[in-house]
């Protein structure tokens, strides 16, 4: 099965063993890839804190294994490196971003900006925005409007992966949607970052290249049987989760994502991966509103503590060591990838490198992984 470069990993980064890299100079190496494909440094330092956020907190699916396939959209010319970004602000508590067919990685930081400085002066925010793309881990954003004080619910569609109930073609997008809200300083921010689907395609993926059966359940082939063929049911689609629930808020998030803010919808997105013939138009809606809203802010701090022990100190499952609220377990891959860098796979090591030689770039470690400019 060929595989594009920037298509994910072709297995799980965390493994025991797996190679680590320190985030700073992965950072500084993936910006300046950026930077060789036409973005401005500031913007191609978000986009490296979008992608090495997502290892660091253990979507490596998310993560800079994508870095090729932003710069595959960016040669072809259906992203643009330097979108005329605008803003209509459509309401005094809303507002519309055109992203101009830019990166999504770009796009969806600067309509989280607008959403909190637009929410600091109206306590609640809607930020609708069209003509994006594939913006990476949600959880990124989102943990922007919890630093911020916010509580954030973010909503995105996506090129066509899931059908509709019933369906057996591919029309809806795993479409994911993330809610945050602040804690303490010092404690995780409640966060939660989920798609649509059962199980995400890549894994489809590395189960047939390894040969190995899939779980009934999880995907159609493409004549709409079940199949426990991964090669089979990455070609078909993948089911949502919870059935017909899942089939339903997939499609709910192409309403408010797509046709509530005049982005494609309606399996018009194009595939960041194979359709490279044109922008992909992806839709999100961002809606953000200040944890002081209703009550003094150390209220709600006290509030959300009490919410979280109660229920990490609830009585457990046979078997369940520890409660985990939402996002606090990746929290602590945050923590431990800044100790020790993130992992990566050996494939997505070699295409980085590939990505960094074409572009004039050097690969800061060592076969180790130790950083080259410290020795």
């Amino acid at each position: 099965m060929s595989h594009p470069k920037g298509d994910g990993p072709r297995g799980p980064a965390e493994k025991e063993g797996a190679q680590r890299f320190a985030c700073d100079p992965l950072h500084a190496f993936v910006t300046d890839v950026f930077v060789h494909h036409g973005l401005d440094r500031v913007d191609a330092g978000h986009c490296a804190d979008v992608l090495i956020a997502a290892d660091a907190r253990g979507v490596w699916s998310h993560g800079v294994a994508r870095v090729g396939m932003y710069c595959g959209r960016l040669e072809a010319g259906v992203a643009k490196p330097h979108p005329n970004i605008t803003v209509d602000h459509v309401a005094d508590a809303a507002a519309l971003v055109d992203g101009d067919d830019g990166l999504g990685l770009v796009v969806a930081r600067r309509a989280m900006e607008e959403a909190i400085e637009i929410s600091g002066r109206t306590g609640i925010a809607m930020v609708g925005v069209k003509n994006s793309g594939h913006f990476g881990m949600a959880a990124h954003y989102t943990q922007m409007g919890t630093d911020a004080g916010r509580l954030t619910w973010l909503y995105t569609n996506a090129s066509p992966a899931l059908p509709p109930w019933g369906g057996r073609s591919q029309l809806f997008g795993t479409n994911p949607f993330s809610f945050g809200a602040p804690t303490k300083a010092g404690e995780a921010p409640f966060l939660i970052d989920m798609a649509m689907s059962v199980v995400a395609r890549g894994k489809l993926k590395f189960a047939a290249q390894r040969g190995d059966p899939i779980p009934e359940g999880l995907a159609l082939d493409s004549d709409g049987r079940p199949t426990t063929d991964g090669m089979a049911a990455f070609n078909g689609v993948v089911l949502p989760f919870g059935g017909v629930k899942g089939a339903a808020m997939s499609w709910m998030m192409d309403v408010v994502g797509g046709v509530f803010t005049g982005a494609g919808h309606a399996g018009s997105i194009a595939n960041p991966f194979k359709e490279l013939d044109r922008p992909q138009n992806v839709g999100h809606l961002i809606v953000v509103a200040r944890a002081d809203l209703f009550q003094p802010l150390e209220d709600f701090f006290e509030a959300m503590t009490k919410t979280t022990n109660t229920a990490k100190n609830s009585p457990r499952a046979e078997g369940v060591d520890e409660i985990f609220a939402p996002g606090e377990i990746e929290a602590n891959k945050v923590a431990d990838a800044a100790r020790q860098g993130v992992p990566l796979s050996p494939d997505v090591v070699a295409d980085l490198q590939d990505l960094g030689r074409a572009a004039g770039v050097a690969w800061p470690f060592d076969d180790t992984g130790r950083t080259v400019a410290a020795e």
